[in-house]
């Protein structure tokens, strides 16, 4: 029997023994993370004036706790870090507050995500990987900026942008678009109630209500915030240290991310041939990391099992994997090292349902009886 057979048939069991969240755990993780984080915000402000070189580690430092708050807001938002509803969503918008993501919100784009894993034709990660059609369809200028955008190089900016910059800018423009389009409805019709008017209003950065008051009170929250540190310490050195902790988060983030999905061959179906289970297990790397990282990260690297179910919890995916280890046999090991070559499979080829480097795809083109072996 195939490993996918036995993990559907034990699937309710390996749920069931492992899906019960500890508030007390729980609540010493987060407390923990974000009274390392203000300590080390003190140590770095306070070190400009002593060294550099301990500003910098310093800096590093706060870089890794925002991406450890950043776990632990991503597990609040599947409901499994803390057993009720309203700590995870207590603690979850607080540490949202603090890696600058709107928790709510992202977190409904995130179970989307975990709902079509390895259903390529729903959902092809944070870089939005290309077909092979659809790469092989652009000119030589916009495939050289596709390769350098899902580069380790280019991380950090793309970090910055996906923590920092988006999530502002998205709320502002939809505020702005929500403003006029209520004033320019109350003009043409002023005899509806501005409820009416601003209840036909659509964007694509939220989806009611709801999701708008989380995104405003996250941005209301971060932006007076940066005010109230910038009015204290100075605009130039608080954001020289936001924005560099920041962008060093955000690309270990991403590229975390990435390749968790995109690496050798990964498991990459259409929506007719998709099956969740495989593409837990063939389409989630289990990545290999030093215990420090692995802590930092939430135990994350274990994402199989995360994707198996995101009713784990961070500590209990490690002793979950140990006592199923013999159903996880097919699941891709990633190491650390190995990292930079599993972020050059940017490529979704469709013909066999899989994940293929730049390498492949150039040899298919030099090779077209590779393509139909």
């Amino acid at each position: 029997m195939s490993s996918i057979l036995r993990i559907k048939e034990q699937k309710h069991e390996i749920v069931v023994r492992h899906a019960q969240a500890d508030d007390a755990r729980a609540l010493i993780q987060v407390l923990t993370t974000l009274a390392a984080f203000v300590a080390l915000w003190w140590a770095a402000l306070w070190s400009v004036h002593v060294s550099y070189w301990l500003t910098a580690a310093a800096i590093f430092a706060i870089s890794l706790f925002t991406l450890r708050a950043f776990t632990l807001m991503h597990e609040c938002g599947h409901g499994s870090l803390f057993r009720t509803q309203r700590l995870n969503r207590a603690f979850g918008f607080v540490l949202g507050v603090v890696s600058g993501m709107p928790q709510y919100v992202w977190s409904q784009h995130h179970n989307f995500h975990h709902a079509n894993n390895g259903n390529w034709e729903k959902y092809r990660g944070l870089y939005t990987t290309l077909s092979v059609d659809e790469y092989a369809a652009m000119t030589d200028t916009q495939q050289r900026w596709y390769r350098r955008k899902c580069s380790i190089a280019t991380a950090p900016f793309a970090g910055l942008i996906y923590v920092i910059f988006n999530p502002r800018f998205t709320w502002l423009k939809g505020s702005v678009a929500f403003v006029g389009h209520v004033v320019k409805g109350k003009v043409s019709q002023p005899n509806l109630p501005i409820a009416a008017h601003a209840d036909t209003f659509e964007t694509p950065y939220w989806k009611n209500r709801k999701e708008y008051w989380h995104m405003f009170w996250n941005n209301v929250c971060l932006l007076s915030a940066w005010t109230l540190m910038c009015w204290e310490f100075g605009t130039a050195l608080f954001f020289t240290i936001y924005l560099i902790s920041a962008s060093l988060a955000g690309a270990a983030g991403i590229i975390l991310f990435t390749v968790q999905h995109n690496f050798e061959h990964s498991y990459a179906s259409d929506g007719e041939h998709w099956d969740y289970e495989t593409g837990a297990i063939e389409g989630s790397s289990f990545l290999i990391l030093p215990r420090w990282l692995n802590w930092f990260t939430a135990n994350i690297a274990y994402h199989h099992v995360h994707h198996l179910s995101a009713k784990i919890p961070n500590y209990r995916l490690i002793e979950c994997h140990d006592e199923y280890r013999d159903l996880f046999t097919d699941v891709t090991r990633v190491k650390l090292f190995q990292i930079p070559k599993a972020l050059k499979y940017i490529l979704w080829d469709t013909r066999t349902q899989r994940i293929i480097s730049i390498a492949e795809y150039r040899q298919q083109q030099t090779n077209p009886a590779a393509m139909a072996s």
